[in-house]
């Protein structure tokens, strides 16, 4: 019977958070498409030195961002590619023989 009760009362919290969420959707999709207006400071010299709203003014993009010249990087910042067991076995082996503290006679006595 205790069991029966579990499985109810965790049904219908699950009911809840997945009829949440696709209330949640919907919500942020109107949110998306509504149009704000624009905050503009209220002196007239503020607003001839910048025509944009804060918002667009006050935004600085991350310095990981950015090349050596300050311009945005347009490229992906991260490319795997795939390579075997065996290659990454060998590459490993490798960085493990020339680290400072790798003991040679510890691998012979090993094998």
């Amino acid at each position: 019977m205790l069991h029966l009760i579990y499985i109810l009362a965790f049904t219908i919290l699950a009911c809840i958070a997945v009829a949440n969420l696709i209330r949640n959707l919907i919500m942020f999709s109107f949110d998306r498409e509504r149009n704000y207006p624009a905050r503009y400071s209220s002196t007239a010299a503020h607003r001839a030195n910048f025509p944009y709203p804060a918002s667009k003014r006050s935004f600085k993009p991350h310095p990981e961002l950015l090349d050596s010249s300050g311009n945005l990087i347009k490229e992906p910042l991260l490319v795997m590619r795939s390579i075997n067991v065996e290659d990454a076995r060998q590459q490993l082996d490798a960085l493990y023989e020339s680290s400072p503290g790798h003991n040679k006679s510890e691998t012979q006595d090993e094998s």
